[in-house]
């Protein structure tokens, strides 16, 4: 049972993470047009690897007999989590809207669930499935406007099921660090980053091949870098760190402030109105969240 601080801390992790994630859906919006999403992917993890691995030489060198060891699930995890994923993400966004990106990325706690006790026989309490649901209200609310009929008039098509894909991708590899092996954080991020750098070529080259893209533009690099420094490594790690402190399940459900904080950064960045649902959306997904935390909590103390 993780200690009072641990927990606490974990919270501050997951938070970061998805502030930084909301922001990646609202970058990757604004890239579409500006840089061809498997480009991005490409460049992003490039960009990571590269920095990584300078930073972490030392540490690569301690660790290299059990990076030799481990090498296939490591690489799995950059292939998936971290490749396969985000080409998926980006893909997504250029054939449908940041909404309907946000409420298919709430399945993700769900999925975790699933894999779990499929794979582990995790089960999930009755106050995370509680908290799961209320979140996730928040997530509807948010994508409603505040009106639940709004819903029925959302267009689903292949950006849609692009993301249900990743949806299910990204579940798997957050369930697959389970068996994450003993390595120090930087080596846990460098060898998967340049795992999902490697995964990305033979993408481009094929993307390239039947549909020829040119260079990002002045647009294309800003969400290239952001997508690069803050999120494949900053959040990644942040990540990581968060499920390792308090567990999958638990961590899974932090996801669902995703929407909350991509309304945040509208109203903060692009002066966007802020209505009186989405204070009720993010009272219902930290109300979700508070739910299936609290007994936790009081057992840390």
């Amino acid at each position: 049972m993780p200690s009072r601080s641990d927990t606490v801390r974990a919270y501050a992790l997951l938070i970061l993470t998805t502030l930084l994630w909301a922001g990646n859906s609202v970058a990757g919006k604004i890239g579409a047009g500006h840089v061809d999403p498997v480009l991005l992917t490409t460049l992003r993890w490039g960009i990571a690897a590269v920095v990584i691995v300078a930073l972490s030489r030392k540490r690569l060198r301690a660790d290299w007999p059990v990076i030799r060891r481990h090498w296939p699930v490591l690489l799995a995890y950059g292939a998936s989590g971290f490749a396969v994923f985000n080409m998926l993400l980006y893909t997504a966004l250029t054939e449908t809207g940041v909404v309907n990106v946000m409420i298919e990325q709430a399945g993700i706690p769900f999925a975790i669930f699933i894999g779990n006790y499929l794979l582990f026989r995790t089960r999930a309490t009755t106050a995370q499935l509680a908290g799961f649901a209320l979140t996730f209200a928040g997530v509807l609310v948010t994508a409603a406007h505040g009106d639940i009929g709004q819903l029925l008039k959302l267009q689903l098509n292949l950006g849609d099921a692009l993301m249900l894909l990743a949806v299910i991708v990204y579940a798997g590899y957050t369930v697959g660090l389970k068996w994450k092996p003993p390595l120090h954080w930087q080596s846990l991020l460098a060898v998967p980053c340049v795992a999902a750098a490697l995964t990305c070529l033979p993408f481009l080259a094929w993307k390239y091949a039947i549909h020829p893209f040119g260079p990002p533009d002045a647009i294309g690099w800003g969400v290239t870098l952001y997508a690069a420094l803050l999120v494949a490594l900053v959040a990644s790690a942040t990540y990581v760190a968060g499920i390792e402190l308090i567990g999958a399940n638990r961590a899974g459900l932090f996801i669902n402030l995703l929407p909350i904080f991509g309304v945040v950064l509208s109203v903060v960045l692009l002066r966007a109105p802020l209505h009186g649902f989405h204070v009720v959306a993010l009272s219902l997904v930290c109300a979700g969240i508070v739910l299936a935390e609290w007994s936790r909590m009081r057992k840390a103390q």
